[in-house]
């Protein structure tokens, strides 16, 4: 007989809310309500009140609602953005709906010098600079800010920015294929901008993707900023161990 679990219930409850998370953004319940709270105990090996713990913490995070005579549903899916193949987000998530860019700067300019120097270009050499708000089923996903090389974006700016992805059309117009992307993940609050044109409220937690992409000759061409919301997108990645 396995003794009781003495552990405080607010980690058991972090803890279950942590496997049901799993569960939900691997679409377990995407087609009906979660179990009822009698068969998620006999699930996950805990009491009834740890689990109702549980729930009440995915509900705080606004990934579950409880309806009367229905019971817990996930509010919304996750969709998944693999971190192992260099993709475009419309490539990423192909099948889940269309994804709708609003462009709302497309312009030459002169670069901060920081991006530049990222660029590799000489102090003052212009880039294209867009920002692109993407919205997936309608809902706004992420807020894209992108600075371009000159011979690189120039081009783009004469093609449907508006419904294709830039990876695929840097592709078509250049000639090139794109090689790797360094990719770094932070977790910040919105500011009251982006939360407002994400339609969260300010201060909510959302991915910052900083990506350095290069065509396959190692040449870096794209600096990208995106800002995720996360309530929408998990970020995915099948990792191989190898020599250190």
């Amino acid at each position: 007989m396995e003794p009781p679990d003495r552990r405080p219930r607010a980690e058991r409850a972090r803890q279950i809310a942590d496997v049901l998370r799993q569960r939900i953004t691997a679409g377990a319940f995407d087609s009906g309500p979660l179990p009822d709270e009698r068969t998620l105990v006999a699930q996950v090996g805990a009491t009834r009140n740890a689990v109702r713990e549980a729930l009440a913490l995915l509900r705080a995070e606004g990934l579950v609602e409880r309806r009367q005579g229905v019971g817990t549903l996930v509010v919304q899916p996750k969709y998944g953005h693999g971190l192992d193949r260099l993709a475009g987000l419309a490539e990423a998530l192909d099948g889940h709906g269309e994804i709708v860019n609003e462009v709302r700067a497309a312009r030459i300019l002169a670069p901060p010098p920081a991006i530049a120097e990222r660029l590799a270009l000489a102090p003052g050499e212009p880039v294209v600079h867009l920002e692109r708000l993407r919205r997936l089923g309608g809902r706004p996903l992420s807020l894209d800010t992108t600075y371009l090389t000159a011979d690189i974006g120039v081009p783009l700016l004469g093609h449907d920015l508006a419904g294709r992805d830039l990876f695929a059309l840097i592709e078509e117009t250049s000639g090139r294929r794109l090689g790797r992307a360094e990719v770094v993940v932070h977790a910040v609050s919105a500011g009251p901008d982006t939360a407002a044109l994400l339609e969260i409220p300010p201060g909510t937690a959302v991915f910052a993707l900083d990506r350095l992409t290069h065509l396959d000759d190692g040449r870096p061409v794209d600096v990208e900023s995106l800002h995720v919301r996360a309530d929408r997108l998990t970020l995915r990645a099948t990792l191989h161990r190898g020599s250190a």
